[in-house]
């Protein structure tokens, strides 16, 4: 029987992100630590009489440095990224720690490519597996790195960790344990397990919850492919983490559901073997693969 989610999750889900004026640049600068309110008084007091912007004024005065000034328009513009010494997420978090440098860049890139073979297949939700055949090929760093990417765009992105044998996301976004995926599936929980990420503007996360002894019976019910379904209206665009294609049917089974794959390899480790089995068993399924990404990270 199909499990639909209750209308009032739903709606939920649905309503429209209120319109709002964007912070100061000396409020975000004062709730990041980086001054206090004597401190921005000051450069407001500069930067009137100087005629200048205000981070401008905060540097002349050294009170700041240009890349404080570069993190809080980052936030103003909600292009938001972590500060090296943030302790609220992984460094394999690359396009939030670094997303001016080459990994974030190549993610972007990506990206595009995703959203120009959205474009051309209207009629398929915008829902992405990311697929490998082995572990500790990178398919969890990929499907994160790409979550951020996609809402530092302003896409409204879900990230769900499908891998319920051995999960990362929890641990990527150091996000306490906590009910996910696996309790909804069960129908124990709702949406409540969907976790917005305040430090990522638009971002939310569906953990994998707690591990399972049937995780493949468990991705098998109908309540996957309604949640999948009713996400993808929900948001522009959901990323799903998977298992090993190459050792369990888990993945085969999530892909079936999502609007397109992506395979990841790893250099220089990945069997092209198991690779080529995955990749004709997701065209046999009949899931469009968007393309191959080849991991150095």
């Amino acid at each position: 029987m199909d499990m639909k989610l209750p209308d009032a999750e739903l709606r939920d889900w649905l309503k429209p992100v209120p319109q709002r004026c964007p912070p100061s640049i000396g409020d975000i600068l004062i709730d990041a630590g980086l001054l206090d309110a004597a401190a921005a008084a000051r450069v407001a007091e500069a930067q009137h009489g100087r005629g200048m912007r205000f981070g401008e004024a905060a540097v002349q005065l050294r009170l700041l440095k240009a890349e404080d000034v570069q993190y809080a328009l980052a936030r103003q513009y909600e292009y938001p990224y972590l500060r090296p010494q943030d302790s609220t997420a992984s460094r394999d978090l690359v396009a939030a720690f670094e997303p001016f440098g080459a990994c974030a860049e190549a993610m972007r890139t990506l990206r595009t490519s995703l959203m120009l073979q959205r474009a051309s297949s209207r009629s398929r939700p915008f829902s992405i597996a990311v697929l490998g055949a082995m572990a500790g090929e990178g398919r969890s760093f990929v499907a994160a790195n790409l979550a951020v990417v996609f809402s530092q765009m302003g896409q409204r992105t879900l990230l769900i960790d499908a891998d319920l044998r051995a999960p990362r996301q929890h641990t990527l976004f150091k996000l306490p344990p906590q009910l996910g995926l696996s309790n909804l599936l069960l129908g124990r929980s709702g949406t409540e397990c969907i976790a917005p990420l305040h430090d990522f503007h638009g971002l939310s996360i569906l953990v994998a919850g707690a591990l399972p002894p049937n995780p493949q019976e468990l991705l098998g019910r109908a309540r996957l492919g309604t949640l999948l379904e009713q996400a993808a209206v929900a948001f522009d665009v959901v990323i799903v983490d998977t298992p090993a294609a190459g050792r369990f049917a888990d993945a085969q089974i999530v892909a079936t559901h999502c609007g397109m794959g992506v395979l990841v390899a790893r250099r220089h480790s990945s069997d092209v073997g198991q690779l080529r089995r995955v990749h004709r068993t997701m065209v046999e399924l009949g899931v469009p693969l968007a393309g191959t990404v080849l991991n150095d990270a």
